[in-house]
């Protein structure tokens, strides 16, 4: 399977952008979508994950309440909502797959559970 993220962009503080991650293939229900991230000279971190069968999220800390994860009816497309941008949040963003049925309560930012991922789109917030 395919991941393929787009609408990444340059955007001032304080603006939005939707990123999207689109799939197909997919003949089951039940897997999470998580959103990474990584800055020039960071290690890559998880920020927002979904799972596809019941809709429970995750979102870490620093983008909680500023990002939305959510996905379309035909759940071949999963979206971040990005508002309320902060120079922080430059970095390439990256969607992934958790094939795995269940949601991860516990560690659902867990990178080795992530199996598929897309090549990454640019996202710079200037400040």
């Amino acid at each position: 399977v395919q991941l393929v993220e787009s609408g990444g962009g340059l955007v001032q503080a304080g603006g939005s952008l939707r990123l999207s991650c689109t799939f197909s293939g997919v003949t089951f229900d039940d897997y999470t979508i998580g959103w990474f991230r990584q800055a020039p000279g960071k290690e890559r971190e998880g920020i927002s994950c979904i799972s596809t069968i019941d809709g429970m999220r995750a979102y870490e800390d620093s983008v909680r309440g500023r990002f939305t994860i959510f996905n379309n009816d035909a759940k071949d497309t999963v979206y971040l909502q990005m508002d309320d941008l902060k120079p922080e949040d430059t970095a390439v963003y990256y969607c992934a797959a958790d094939w795995a049925p269940g949601f991860n309560l516990w560690a659902p930012f867990e990178s080795s559970s992530y199996t598929d991922w897309g090549q990454g789109t640019q996202v710079t917030v200037s400040s």
